[in-house]
């Protein structure tokens, strides 16, 4: 991570807990892409990373574990972002 904890915005703060799902499997994906990935990307993409997560777990289960296609592209290349970096995390220990 680029930033430490004293640095961090209330919006990172607020995004990093919420990606806090307490299910296995989106945790699998979030906390890697977080630990990895949130705090070295533009604004843009926190901020679509925050709109992401705050969506219901039975969508977001759908379309990481099922492949249904995300309402919007952004939301879907940051899905494919996400698994990217869990499978290179998962790969790497």
């Amino acid at each position: 991570m680029t930033n430490t904890n004293d640095t961090l915005t209330l919006e990172q703060r607020k995004t990093i807990y919420r990606a806090r799902r307490g299910l296995k499997e989106l945790d699998f994906y979030f906390s890697p892409y977080v630990k990895h990935a949130y705090l070295a990307a533009d604004a843009a993409e926190q901020a679509l990373f925050g709109e992401l997560i705050a969506q219901e777990d039975p969508d977001l289960l759908d379309w990481f574990l099922y492949d249904a296609a995300p309402p919007n592209a952004e939301w879907a290349a940051l899905i494919a972002k996400i698994k990217r970096v869990a499978a290179s995390a998962d790969n790497h220990g």
